[in-house]
């Protein structure tokens, strides 16, 4: 399977400016997010292959190794859950509904995915009628359309409409275990202290088996992989890094440190797997840096927070994109490998483009909820009336 973010994304949806304090996790996903879209594009159309005899070690080092930046996603997505979520193990449970947690995450994943599907649609239509090329998807069915509106086409076991889809799936699948597992704290929560300690416990315990089985088992099984099952380990490393950060005491610290390493170690010893390996570096390395509240150099921090902002409607966008780009400079210049290199980097770029468009417009979407949702002040009161003009907060 070819990686799709995460955001996250990657996860890839998480708004970067929601955690402006984690400068190395904006770092992790501009990097990934650049490495997938490259993956892609040297995996995905006509331009590749034409353009492959000028670097052919660099294409086949992006196919090969380039998927694995889904590790890192994984990764930073468990973390920014955690943070979000379930901070620490003994966090106290929080209010919301499990569906209503699900369903708001489905949207704010659903929404531009579904521009971008009617994108990759639109784009491999033009495509079929400029050039022939295996790798352009056929016009698709309606059930392929309602499954890849529900998210559940790989689940289906439907083709894919647009590269890195099942990623996307995958990040709602992961994320609506943490709410099961939060909506499970809730059920369960008492004030007493010897509830609380229990509650602690059974969190830990869950986290710790789901993260081992994945690790042992499932992740082993490549027929798994359009499940959250597969991805529960390095999903789980990263929210174990986040614990790690949040502890209080160092003797905590350091126990969550030493299971990332004994986790990470006995799957590798059972079965060598390099993408287990990233996932398991990238969760020590956010675990040990990020307490460091490390920061970039003031020329790499704007371009740096551009692209992790930019990195989720990056993603989706960049094979409708590529796919235009090959059709056309395929039916123009179909043998001509410079000129399909520089529709590579082309294609990159309009990527870049495409994503900061679409995101700026759901920037803008948002603004405009935030808006209608803050009480606006009163009219002004006339000359010696108490006016009130208090506001409450406007949630993120």
């Amino acid at each position: 399977m070819s990686i799709h973010v995460s955001t996250g994304i990657p996860s890839f949806s998480s708004r970067s400016e929601r955690f402006q304090a984690l400068p190395l996790v904006d770092l992790g996903k501009a990097l990934a997010s650049q490495l997938i879209v490259w993956h892609h594009l040297a995996l995905y159309g006509p331009m590749c292959e034409v353009a492959e005899p000028l670097a052919p070690a660099l294409r086949d080092w992006l196919v090969e190794q380039g998927r694995l930046a889904v590790q890192v996603f994984l990764v930073m997505a468990g973390f920014l859950a955690a943070r979000s979520m379930l901070p620490h193990p003994a966090a106290a449970p929080r209010a919301t509904g499990v569906a209503a947690a699900i369903g708001r995450r489905f949207l704010r994943l659903a929404e531009p995915a579904w521009v971008a599907l009617l994108a990759a649609m639109f784009a491999a239509w033009v495509a079929r009628g400029l050039i022939e090329h295996p790798t352009i998807p056929e016009a698709p069915t309606l059930l392929q359309v309602l499954a890849h509106l529900l998210m559940v086409q790989d689940v289906a076991g439907l083709e894919a409409l647009s590269a890195g889809v099942w990623y996307v799936a995958i990040d709602l699948q992961l994320f609506a275990l943490v709410a099961l597992l939060c909506g499970l704290r809730r059920g369960i929560a008492r004030p007493a202290r010897s509830a609380l300690t229990t509650l602690t416990t059974l969190t830990v315990m869950l986290l710790l088996a789901g993260i081992t089985l994945s690790l042992l088992r499932f992740n082993r099984d490549p027929d798994l992989d359009v499940w959250a099952i597969y991805f529960v380990g390095a999903y789980g490393l990263g929210m174990l890094a986040h614990w790690a950060v949040s502890a209080r005491r160092p003797v905590s610290r350091i126990g969550w440190l030493l299971a990332i390493l004994a986790l990470t170690g006995l799957a590798l010893w059972l079965d060598w797997r390099v993408r287990i390996l990233l996932a398991g570096t990238s969760a020590l390395v956010l675990a040990l840096l990020v307490p460091l509240d490390l920061r970039l150099p003031a020329w790499l921090a704007r371009p740096v927070a551009v692209l992790s902002h930019i990195s989720y409607t990056v993603f989706l966008l960049h094979y409708p994109v590529l796919l235009l780009t090959g059709a056309l400079i395929g039916r123009l210049w179909p043998d001509a490998p410079e000129v399909h290199a520089l529709g590579l980097v082309l294609a990159w770029a309009l990527s870049l483009l495409a994503g900061w468009a679409l995101q700026s417009a759901l920037d803008r979407r948002e603004r405009a909820r935030q808006s209608v949702r803050r009480p606006q002040p009163l009219a002004r009161p006339a000359a010696g009336a108490v006016g009130d003009d208090q506001r409450t907060a406007v949630p993120g």
